[in-house]
């Protein structure tokens, strides 16, 4: 391959091409043989970024000669500083040296602002600039003058438009430029220049090299019309310094004659009022009045408006000021609101409210701001087609398209005989509701609703529970209520009037059972005509724990027990629970025996940790909801895990059809709060979803629990060079499967890698499946030594802790460790422990009596429903990563009753993906703590980077 070297040098000629709009410099190369044409623009600019190395370099044959065409702003970049490629030896033409020294002073004069218009060239087509060196730099006028004369000798007479051309190009080409020149070119007047030739002195003010001496300023006017009279357009003055603007009337008959003015500003305004208007018609083309080079002063109320929304704009984009009626920003951006005004009848008994789907009867209402307009106006003004109202002292402005809509509203809704009470709770709780008119322009419009006082005075009650009549419960029940659980009770029994059922959302430890127990008791006592029994629904693990609360604070309840192989099926459940006040059953009963169950219309269903409904779409979910009672109470302390979605079926089964369909609330509320967390939307659904939920936390000073503190704290571990290879052998063989499975199966692999691992960071020995007392030995895992060694302390101290791990074999050999550590018994509670036996082991570990100092338990069965209040110590074994189930779990100790300090330890192993993930979760805040207050499978939906970088094991964290 032929290389070119430096032995000979290319030498460049060319020259200035002044063709109008077609500007630049012709480069052409001094005949060499050993370089083909076709490299020309690869070597002269094989090192110019801004041409992209040659790309945007024209190529341009004039005869036999070919040449490259630089644009102005271009050729001034390149010949200030030539970038050629290494290799070559360039040298110029004596011409090419002399425009090489022009380019570089016309930069020099762009970068420092020399320059000014060069009034005897410019014309309506074209503007023209002239270099405009500082007196100061002599040397540098003297040296442009002497390069024009040189430039002129070679033909290049017409150089001196370079300059312009630059600008032109900079004007067109950059867009900040652009506006730049256009805020001046209007500011000093550009169509006043082309209709009457040019103003220097407006120029020279326009970009800064004068000072406006003049003792004022001139506006544009427009005044809305005094009684009988039109819309008028008028100069005004302000004094240079600030102030009022102090219109003029000078040709308005019927109007007030012209204030004084300074005498000062006499000799200049008759000149700068005509300047004025030559621009104002400039712009204004339509009002021109072309015979007198001014505008029509007086305007219709259509060419009001359109000055409002439209012309105003034009002449403050041209640099003109422009006042307008101060009420026109407020109107102009004023929505029309449709309105539904409550009867003052309804709602003023309990026997006219009963229910969501309660029609509730209502006048139309239209509102414009402060402006309220009945049906009947709004009808009148819609048929005389104006933009523009005043009604008293206020001025309105209709859209034509937003009248339109509203009309095609009202006359679809008018046909229903009212709104249901589902629609004005949402209507007004969310701040109204869209139009929904399926158009593609559609204005986005809202109807509102607007409560009389006996609805407006119910809801208060519903949303500030403080203000609802306190309901004592019954002599005989025996719990004593704190302000807050009788505040509940009270709630529910609301609610329960009126016809709504409610969600108890209250924290976990707060006394749902108790509050719930006392709802039961003060039903069963005060309310005539209750009779039947009422059905709770709860996970199995806590079927106990609910009998002993029941016999303990409210024993004069006649309950049955729904369960087991024995308990009764077709006619004689109906039965057995003939005379009881409440019926227990699990959530799985439910779904095997709700034919049985369907039988009986139950006073009251309640759901306790009702969350184990939260897909809709599971037969057991199905078979619950399709059972029929009174009332519906759901009892959970996190009403949202995961998704929106699971709130939705949660208050569909309170409260059936509140929320919408699934469909719909997905489409109007998940979406696009999913999408964007948009904090109007979140506070809207908040305000929704609140007149039905009642949730309080411990934090809360209201409460008032005076529980001790509770301390989070994490401890870190280190993996074993062990667990080490074994964990990057894992995500190595991920890594390289993912691109070649489909959709299905990379999701199972996900789910499989991301269990082996979480396992691996446990113990080796549960993600090998290896027995016996060696494979588990405790030095192959630093989370099992640091456990043995914190219970150690703990027990030394005489305290007691829980802990959870969501494995069932790690936790037997948790618990075979800490028994042969400890030297005392450890109870494991898990799925497999009958109900006796569970009763049994929470009791003996609840005794002072008994030798107790940890208690494990996995995540799920030990999870909800149980009070291990003994325990002031809890360990998170290996991590949910969903807070709200890690949250319950601690809540076993925490809670009511605890009269130590707890404190709550989170093992994380360093380096891997447990820790990656705990920091994605507190960098974080879950969008269940914005709306109210799980699951791994949004990790499969990660990209293949995201999951070698959540997976991969940072180096420096084994142990050695």
């Amino acid at each position: 391959m032929r290389t070119l070297t430096s032995s000979r040098e290319w030498t460049i000629d060319g020259l200035w091409s002044g063709e109008p709009s077609e500007g630049g410099i012709l480069l052409t190369g001094i005949e060499r043989k050993d370089i083909a044409e076709g490299k020309h623009r690869t070597l002269l600019f094989g090192w110019h970024k801004a041409s992209w190395y040659g790309a945007k370099i024209e190529e341009q044959r004039i005869g036999a000669q070919l040449f490259l065409k630089l644009s102005p702003l271009l050729a001034i970049d390149y010949l200030s500083a030539p970038a050629p490629v290494r290799l070559m030896r360039i040298s110029w033409s004596p011409r090419m040296t002399i425009i090489m020294e022009i380019a570089a002073l016309i930069r020099e004069a762009l970068i420092h602002g020399w320059y000014k218009p060069d009034w005897s060239q410019w014309s309506e087509e074209k503007r023209a600039w002239a270099v405009s060196i500082p007196d100061e730099r002599v040397d540098l006028r003297e040296q442009w003058e002497q390069l024009l004369q040189q430039a002129a000798q070679y033909g290049d007479a017409d150089i001196h438009s370079w300059l312009g051309e630059a600008l032109d190009e900079m004007i067109e080409g950059d867009q900040e430029a652009g506006a730049l020149w256009r805020s001046i070119a209007a500011s000093a007047g550009e169509s006043v220049l082309k209709r009457k030739g040019p103003d220097e002195s407006e120029w020279l003010v326009a970009i800064g090299l004068e000072k406006d001496m003049l003792p004022f300023r001139v506006a544009l006017q427009l005044a809305e019309p005094a009684e009988g009279r039109s819309w008028r357009l008028r100069p005004a003055l302000q004094h240079r310094e600030g102030g009022e603007w102090i219109p003029l009337e000078t040709d308005a008959p019927g109007y007030p004659p012209a204030p004084e003015l300074p005498e000062e500003w006499e000799p200049y305004l008759a000149l700068k009022l005509e300047k004025e208007e030559a621009k104002w018609a400039g712009v204004l083309t339509h009002l021109d009045e072309e015979t007198s080079g001014t505008i029509r002063k007086f305007l219709s109320e259509q060419e009001a408006w359109t000055f409002l929304e439209h012309e105003s704009i034009a002449l403050l984009e041209a640099g003109i000021p422009v006042l307008l009626p101060a009420w026109w920003e407020a109107v102009r951006s004023r929505k029309l609101r449709l309105k539904a005004k409550m009867k003052s009848s309804v709602g003023s008994s309990a026997q006219s409210l009963f229910g969501l789907d309660q029609i509730v009867q209502f006048d139309w209402k239209l509102a414009l701001g402060d402006v309220q307009l009945t049906e009947g106006e709004f009808l009148r003004m819609a048929e005389e087609n104006k933009r523009l109202f005043q009604i008293g002292n206020e001025w309105v402005h209709l859209d034509p398209q937003d009248v339109a809509e509203i009309r095609q509203w009202m006359k679809r809704v008018g046909k229903r005989k009212g709104l249901s009470f589902r629609d004005v709770l949402e209507m007004h709780l969310r701040g109204g509701a869209d139009l929904d008119m399926d158009t593609e322009d559609s204005h986005d419009l809202k109807t509102e609703v607007e409560l009389n006082e006996h609805l407006a005075a119910w809801l208060e009650q519903l949303q500030q529970v403080n203000k609802l009549p306190a309901v004592e419960p019954p002599s005989w029940f025996k719990g004593e209520l704190r302000p807050y659980q009788q505040q509940g009770v009270s709630w529910l029994l609301f609610l329960r009037k009126y016809g709504f059922g409610g969600i108890l959302a209250d924290d976990m430890g707060l006394g749902k059972t108790i509050q719930f127990m006392a709802y039961l008791a003060t039903v069963k006592e005060y309310e005539v005509g209750a009779g039947g029994p009422s059905l709770l629904i709860c996970p199995t693990s806590v079927i106990g724990n609910w009998e002993k609360e029941i016999a303990r604070f409210a024993p004069t309840l006649r309950t049955v027990l729904h369960y087991g192989s024995k308990r009764p099926k077709g006619e004689e459940l109906e039965e057995s629970v003939r005379g009881a006040d409440l019926v227990l059953t699990s959530y799985s009963l439910a779904q095997l025996d709700e034919e049985e169950l369907a039988r009986v219309h139950w006073n009251a269903l309640c759901l306790d940790e009702a969350q184990n409904i939260k897909n809709v779409y599971t037969k057991q979910s199905g078979a619950i909801r399709r059972l029929q009672s009174r009332h519906r109470i759901a009892l959970t302390g996190t009403p949202m895990e995961n998704r929106l979605t699971e709130l939705w079926s949660i208050y569909d089964f309170v409260n059936p059809g509140y929320l919408g369909s699934l469909h719909d609330f997905r489409k109007a509320v998940v979406a696009p709060i999913e999408r964007s967390r948009d904090k109007e939307m979140i506070d809207g659904l908040q305000r929704w979803v609140k007149p039905f939920m009642l949730r309080r936390v411990k934090k809360d000073p209201l409460i008032q629990l005076s529980l001790p503190d509770k301390i989070e704290s994490k401890s870190y571990m280190t993996l074993t060079t062990e667990q080490g290879t074994l964990y990057e052998n894992i995500v190595s063989d991920l890594m390289e499967k993912l691109n070649t499975l489909d959709a299905m199966q990379r999701r199972g692999i996900i789910l499989s890698s991301l269990t082996k691992l979480k396992q691996l960071c446990d113990h080796p020995s549960l993600l090998l499946k290896e027995s016996g007392d060696t494979a588990w030995e405790v030095g192959r895992s630093a989370k099992m030594a640091r456990l043995l060694e914190m219970c150690e302390e703990i027990a030394a101290e005489g305290e007691r802790c829980l802990i959870f791990t969501q494995y069932v074999e790690m936790g037997q050999h948790i618990q075979a460790m800490l028994e042969k550590g400890l030297g005392v018994p450890v109870p494991y509670l898990h799925g497999g422990v009958p109900k006796a036996k569970r009763d049994e082991m929470i009791t003996e570990f609840q005794s002072d009596d008994e030798p107790r100092c940890a208690f494990v338990l996995s995540l799920k069965a030990g999870g909800t429903g149980l009070n291990l209040t003994a325990a002031n110590h809890v360990f998170h074994f290996d991590r949910w990563w969903n807070p709200a189930v890690e949250n319950q779990a601690t809540d076993r100790a925490f809670r009511i009753g605890q009269t130590k300090q707890v404190q709550v330890h989170k093992f994380i192993t360093l380096g891997t993906l447990e820790e990656k993930i705990d920091e994605m979760i507190d960098s974080k805040q879950s969008l269940s703590e914005q709306v109210v207050s799980g699951s791994e499978n949004w990790i499969t939906e990660l990209n293949t980077d995201e999951l070698r970088e959540l997976f991969a094991l940072r180096e420096g964290w084994l142990k050695g």
